[in-house]
């Protein structure tokens, strides 16, 4: 159980796991957490993380999750059957079924992964430099002096 590497990918590799739901177990509700959970068995519920910005998702190949997902980094093989938002970083396995929106600011996508809805990047905050220019674009030009 604990042994079995299930298509966990990088940033679940270098994560430690807090919780651990199981293959046999059902949750029916939704489950906050902070730091790492690993789904092994089947969520029926949304999936948060409490202002946790280095928080990890993953989900093996044979979990599941109904429900939406907001969490900063999320490792997909398994199936999300509504929206997925990723506030950092979304990694999608060979055998991931999204069902729902993906929200994200960096995604990973690996061969075979499946997205049934929109794919939407978070927008980043514009930098002062464009800020600035946008400024000087709407700023009224000065009234012509030569009378």
């Amino acid at each position: 159980m604990w042994g079995k590497n299930k298509g966990s990918t990088e940033v679940a590799a270098n994560t430690e796991v807090d919780t651990l739901i199981g293959e046999h177990t059902r949750i029916e509700g939704n489950v906050i957490f902070n730091g790492g959970l690993h789904v092994d068995g089947h969520v029926q519920g949304n999936v948060l993380t409490k202002d946790s910005a280095d928080s990890v998702l993953s989900v093996s190949e044979v979990g599941v999750i109904e429900g939406e997902v907001h969490v900063a980094n999320v490792v997909l093989n398994g199936t999300i059957t509504g929206d997925v938002h990723a506030a950092q970083k979304i990694e999608l396995g060979p055998k991931a079924r999204v069902t729902g929106n993906v929200y994200y600011n960096l995604i990973e996508m690996a061969m075979g992964a499946e997205v049934n809805g929109s794919l939407v990047r978070n927008a980043e905050p514009k930098s002062q430099v464009v800020s600035l220019k946008e400024e000087k674009k709407s700023k009224p030009k000065s009234a012509d002096r030569s009378a």
